[in-house]
């Protein structure tokens, strides 16, 4: 058995690591508070753009704008959208896991090139044969608006110039504290949802022009992007915050396990001690 001085030590480092994991879940709880708040209040205005993108393709026409256009998928984009660190738990491992599934089923047909962000998703796919794009490989929580922008607009190039046949995007959509929603869906072309079955009316709109179609369908992408980033930084944060919490409970357990074997060691030393000392006396005694 540990002699009594190790486990005194040993209880002292699981104190210092508890002291941790709880520094960090308070930064993960303030951080997670900020993404939460941009995606509640971001998602009524992404989840109803979809709608109005509608309204305005099928009043102009989907046939006069590129990114709405169908083709048959023999070269595949896929975004990827993992976090630059650990300690969030089964948030990266069961994505890339799911994509890489993904993928090889693409890859049967047709062929898959990627542009990942963030620090795990550069490394997950080093060792795989997929073609990569671009890569966001550090600090990706500091990507401003524009730099979303200027991916989205990146994205949309691809497609416009036939260089890509369907864009997909990988990511953790945030549902609950408790667990995130895996998501991989497609970005482009475009699909609106078949609003005329609904009944609404189309409004009367001018300028009757393409490029109100071209700014409709723009911003739409910019916004999808915008919308896929933040959602998945909300689930990092709260998968973080609930990986944390749990180390802290965890250690906890393994203090109070640790303690009751110190003190069943106290008392056998002690026990010991007291049964040297009854046997001296007893020799002592038949002298």
């Amino acid at each position: 058995m540990p002699a009594i001085i190790d486990l005194r030590r040993r209880i002292k480092s699981v104190k210092n690591t508890q002291q941790i994991t709880q520094a960090m879940k308070s930064v993960a709880t303030a951080k997670f508070r900020t993404a939460q708040r941009a995606v509640l209040e971001g998602r009524p205005y992404w989840h109803n753009f979809s709608g109005l993108m509608a309204n305005v393709s099928t009043w102009i026409g989907a046939e006069l704008h590129p990114l709405l256009q169908k083709r048959e998928e023999k070269r595949i984009i896929c975004l990827v959208i993992t976090s630059d660190k650990g300690m969030c738990g089964s948030f990266n491992s069961n994505l890339l896991s799911s994509t890489v599934d993904f993928l090889e089923g693409k890859s049967a047909f047709s062929e898959v090139r990627l542009v990942l962000m963030g620090k795990k998703a550069v490394l997950f796919f080093e060792k795989q044969t997929f073609k990569k794009n671009r890569v966001y490989a550090d600090q990706i929580h500091k990507l401003t608006q524009e730099d979303l922008k200027e991916l989205a607009h990146y994205l949309m190039h691809l497609y416009v110039l036939n260089q890509t046949d369907a864009v997909y995007v990988a990511y953790n959509e945030f549902k609950s504290i408790l667990a995130p929603l895996l998501t991989i869906t497609k970005l482009l072309p475009l699909e609106p949802p078949d609003i005329l079955e609904k009944g609404p009316t189309v409004p009367d709109l001018e300028p009757r022009s393409p490029y109100l179609l071209e700014t409709f369908l723009s911003r739409y992408v910019e916004d999808q992007v915008q919308h896929f980033f933040h959602e998945s930084q909300a689930a990092e944060q709260a998968a973080r915050m609930m990986a944390m919490d749990n180390a802290t409970r965890n250690a906890d357990e393994l203090i109070d396990e640790l303690r009751l074997i110190l003190n069943k060691m106290r008392q056998a030393s002690i026990t010991k001690e007291l049964l040297e000392i009854i046997s001296a006396v007893e020799a002592l005694e038949k002298k």
